[in-house]
């Protein structure tokens, strides 16, 4: 008689509480890139974020990228891939089932160009992205330079530094920087363009577009649906949200938005 109570008991508790996730023992492991010369301190934007998600009860790794302050764009696109890929690593190790590749800002266009490249994600997030080398601002100023890369590219020089321009949120800046690495990130045909990185986004993959209303993006036509987002492959689980703030606030002000979309897939 007990043990047939006991069995009534857990089909009403069943029944009350809905269906089970078909997969309740996945976990989610997530990578967050910071943004162009940014860091992954605790203090930075993605370091809040990285906490916040990684008390949400996810596995979370947050690593240093080739275009960091410290390091200042040190290593091609292709290692920059790489290094995801070691990051994509680790938490599997630490026992990830389903992975999501992140960013902000340039992390954000990183982040579409790993899953345009990689298969078996299971999100892309996009926070606040930045750095467009298609868009005319870039083209505008940088084409020059993009050619003089081009040229000592061509001539064997790829490996030589040069002085090289770069826009970041609107300012103009100067740095010196391999030929080779200046043209993989900064060419308008070349492998950091999001409107053809979110066309190529595996199929299966969710995706989730978060920007700040008062992003300049949003002034400049690249934060909105049909930029890129619109493009990804479609997923029922993908989403464009806009917050609250500007560009480097939006990891902190949408955190309960990003944690509520990890949960979901």
């Amino acid at each position: 008689m007990m043990r047939i109570l006991i069995s009534g008991l857990l089909a009403v508790f069943l029944w009350t509480q809905g269906p089970l996730p078909a997969f309740a023992d996945d976990k989610v492991g997530v990578v967050l890139m910071h943004g162009k010369r940014g860091t992954n301190s605790g203090s930075s934007p993605i370091g809040e974020l990285e906490e916040a998600v990684r008390d949400a009860g996810f596995l979370v790794t947050a690593p240093e990228m080739p275009w960091s302050r410290d390091r200042g764009f040190d290593k091609t696109f292709k290692a920059a891939m790489a290094e995801v890929d070691e990051s994509v690593k680790e938490l599997k190790e630490k026992g990830a089932t389903k992975i999501v590749v992140g960013g902000h800002s340039i992390g954000a266009s990183a982040a579409m160009a790993y899953g345009a490249r990689r298969d078996g994600l299971a999100g892309v997030l996009a926070i606040a992205p930045g750095h467009s080398p298609d868009h005319k601002g870039y083209t505008r100023r940088f084409s020059e330079e993009v050619a003089k890369a081009k040229a000592m590219v061509d001539a064997g020089k790829g490996n030589e530094e040069g002085e090289f321009g770069d826009l970041n949120q609107g300012d103009v800046e100067q740095y010196s920087l391999k030929a080779k690495i200046y043209y993989d990130f900064y060419r308008p045909d070349g492998p950091m363009v999001m409107p053809v990185n979110a066309a190529n986004i595996k199929k299966g993959t969710a995706f989730m577009w978060i920007i700040g209303g008062r992003d300049p993006a949003m002034r400049r036509n690249r934060g909105q649906e049909g930029y890129a987002f619109d493009k990804v492959p479609p997923h029922p689980k993908s989403v464009y949200k806009i917050v609250r703030g500007g560009h480097k606030a939006t990891p902190r002000i949408g955190k309960k938005e990003i944690i509520a979309w990890l949960k979901s897939l």
